[in-house]
C-alpha cells in the first residue's frame, strides 16, 4: 500500500492518460494484482492505493479523514487472515517445480516463423498452447 501518485488513472475503466500511468497499470495487470481502494484519497484523485494478489485478503477499506496537516485521507483496512479457498476442479500447472531452462530450450527449437505464418491470433495461440502443454 502507499501513495502511488498516478492521478490520471481511472481504476473503474482500467485506463490512464499518461504513458507512465499506463505502464503502472500494465505492471499491476501483469502481476495479477487487485486495487482495493474505491474512493478518492487526495483532492478528488485516488493516489493512495492498496494492492493485493488475493481477492478477499484485504477488506473493510475505509477513508478516515486526514491526520494533522496532511492533504491525504487516512486509509483503514483489515487483513483477513484465513481467506477461504473455493474448491475447484480446474487443473492448474505447478510452475514452482518447472525447469525453465529446459522449457526455453524446447520452445527455442520450434521454427515459430514457419509454424505461425499466415495464421490469425486464435490459431497462433492454439499452436503455441499445444507446444507449451
Amino acid at each position: 500500500m502507499g501513495d502511488f501518485n498516478h492521478p490520471d488513472i481511472c481504476w473503474r475503466d482500467n485506463a490512464a492518460e499518461l504513458k507512465q500511468s499506463r505502464k503502472f497499470l500494465e505492471c499491476v495487470d501483469d502481476n495479477f494484482l487487485l486495487q482495493v481502494i474505491e474512493e478518492p484519497t487526495r483532492r478528488g484523485a485516488m493516489l493512495d492505493l492498496i494492492l493485493t494478489n488475493k481477492e478477499g485478503l484485504v477488506g473493510d477499506a475505509k477513508l478516515k479523514g486526514s491526520l494533522g496537516c496532511s492533504d491525504h485521507e487516512m486509509v483503514e483496512f483489515r487483513i483477513l487472515r484465513a481467506a477461504r479457498r473455493a474448491l475447484s476442479k480446474l487443473t492448474t500447472l505447478d510452475f514452482r517445480r518447472a525447469d525453465f531452462g529446459l522449457f526455453r530450450d524446447l520452445l527455442g527449437k520450434i521454427p515459430w516463423d514457419k509454424a505461425l505464418e499466415g495464421r490469425g491470433a486464435q490459431d497462433s495461440w492454439l499452436i503455441f498452447k499445444g507446444h507449451f502443454l
